[in-house]
């Protein structure tokens, strides 16, 4: 009996465990289903009563857009009444100006015919007077008309020319200024040696003794010298000096300075002067190189090939005039850039185009072009800037310049060569230029006398002033400025000045 009593208890605590269990487990489901139930009510109330208020809200927003609706639709009618009252009022205006305007056109009608009326007849009086204006003057009316009109033009002219002579002088100081003030920039800049290097073509000799060594045994010595070099070497009764000549300055310099090398050393005979000859022949040809360099590298120039810069360099024993081409060349470019930065132009291309406007004289060719042309060809082989040929071509107006730059270069020559003490001139050519300078005014109708002053940089002319009048001297002094231009070619420029004088010479007796 016990061990059933063991099994039923463990049994019956069991089902009572569950039954607790279960009854507790229904009693939490039950609160949980009554509390959710409660928040669904409280839910369905809370979007009813939400529902309300938005149905509220609407209803109301509705009510406020229709009395928006109407009060604007009320604004509108208004506006369109006073619209209609002002175009009714506009019509009205319209109607009363259109009456008035009938009673105007109906008096202009009538003034018409009142004026064609007192046209007609000052017409009628016009003829009358302008039949006995003909009968008195002796002139018709178209004689008359032509009188006037020419004393008209007449007039015009002369106001037209007093006009144009004013213009041209404001034109001129104007221009004069400018100019004095970037020429005087340009020179401030440049500090240009005056003097100019002349090429020596003797030789000076320690005595007359060494004519003879020069010549040597039947004239071997003076023979391989003159072959070598390519020049003549002349020895006349001058005391202690021989003079060498030749076209070629490069070839006169290399002869030159083997025949003073020779006369240091002593030794001279065919084999020791064809080691010296071919000695400076290096020398000169390496300080030709070294000339074009010194030049470029003095102006900042670069992209110059090597041929063109031997050729700069022979410019160094080329002169013009008594003034070293190259140093003219250093000299031109340093001005043209200086105007070109003045005016504002290509400062760069200036300085090249002067530096290469007188390449054409150092080249070695027998070409019978000038050296403008020779310059050009050169330049175009050499790739150079259109503008560069052109300026090169165009330095002694051979072509028309065809940019600012090539007047540039112009300028600048014009100005390298006519400073004091650059250039030297023979005296027939100076006296024969002054005489082309007379002569030239001389030939114009009107001219008495006419002056070359200031080493020809002014021509004076002396006209008379019975054919001549004040305008017509203004267009002479063009003309002859024109005909200078065109027949004569000079560095710089030349004034022209014409003096009209009037003396009225009478005698008391």
């Amino acid at each position: 009996m016990a061990w059933i009593v063991w099994i039923i208890l463990p049994l019956a605590g069991l089902t009572l465990g569950w039954t607790i269990r279960w009854l507790y487990a229904r009693f939490q489901l039950t609160a949980s289903e009554q509390r959710a139930e409660r928040i669904k009510q409280d839910a369905i109330k809370e979007a009813e009563a939400k529902k309300k208020e938005i149905l509220l809200e609407a209803k109301e927003q509705v009510i406020r857009e229709r009395n928006q609706q109407e009060r604007e639709t009320r604004e509108r009618r208004a506006e369109l009444q006073r619209y209609e009252r002002r175009v009714l009022q506009k019509e009205e205006l319209i109607e009363k100006k259109a009456g008035q305007i009938e009673k105007t056109e109906q008096v202009l009608a009538g003034k018409e015919r009142s004026f064609q009326d007192r046209e007609e007849a000052l017409g009628r009086e016009e003829e009358r007077y302008r039949a006995e204006l003909e009968r008195i003057s002796g002139l018709t009316a178209e004689q008359a008309k032509a009188l006037i009109i020419q004393d008209l033009e007449n007039e015009a002219k002369h106001d037209a020319q007093a006009l144009i002579n004013k213009i041209e002088q404001e034109a001129n100081i104007a221009g004069e200024k400018k100019a004095r003030d970037i020429l005087v920039a340009s020179i401030q800049r440049l500090a240009a040696e005056v003097t100019g290097e002349v090429t020596v073509t003797t030789v000076t000799l320690p005595n007359d003794e060494m004519k003879g060594r020069i010549i040597g045994r039947e004239g071997r010595n003076i023979r391989t010298l003159e072959t070598l070099t390519g020049v003549d070497i002349i020895i006349d009764d001058t005391p202690e000096a021989v003079v060498i000549s030749c076209f070629d300055p490069v070839r006169r310099e290399i002869a030159k300075v083997a025949l003073e090398r020779l006369i240091v050393d002593g030794r001279i005979h065919p084999a020791r002067i064809e080691e010296i000859v071919a000695k400076v022949t290096k020398d000169i040809s390496q300080k030709i190189f070294e000339e074009g360099e010194k030049v470029l590298f003095d102006l900042g120039i670069h992209n110059i090939k090597q041929d063109a810069i031997r050729v700069l360099g022979r410019l160094y024993f080329r002169t013009s005039y008594g003034q070293n081409v190259l140093y003219h060349s250093k000299e031109v470019a340093n001005i043209a850039g200086i105007l070109a930065a003045e005016i504002g132009c290509n400062r760069e291309l200036a300085k090249r185009a002067a530096l290469l406007h007188d390449i054409g004289k150092g080249a070695d060719s027998d070409s019978d072009l000038n050296h403008a042309e020779i310059g050009m060809d050169m330049a175009r082989k050499m790739g150079e800037d259109p503008r560069v040929i052109n300026a090169i071509g165009s330095h002694h107006n051979d072509m028309e310049p065809s940019c600012v730059e090539s007047v540039l270069v112009q300028i600048a020559d014009a100005i390298s060569a006519a400073r004091p003490g650059a250039r030297r001139e023979t005296l027939d050519n100076y006296i024969k230029r002054l005489e082309n300078l007379e002569n030239i005014a001389e030939d114009f109708a009107g001219v008495d006398k006419a002056f070359a002053i200031q080493a020809g940089r002014e021509l004076r002319i002396l006209v008379s002033p019975d054919s001549v009048n004040d305008d017509q001297s203004r267009e002479l002094a063009k003309d002859i400025a024109k005909r200078i231009e065109n027949d004569l070619r000079y560095p710089g420029r030349i004034k022209v000045t014409i003096i009209r004088e009037t003396r009225i010479v009478e005698y008391a007796r």
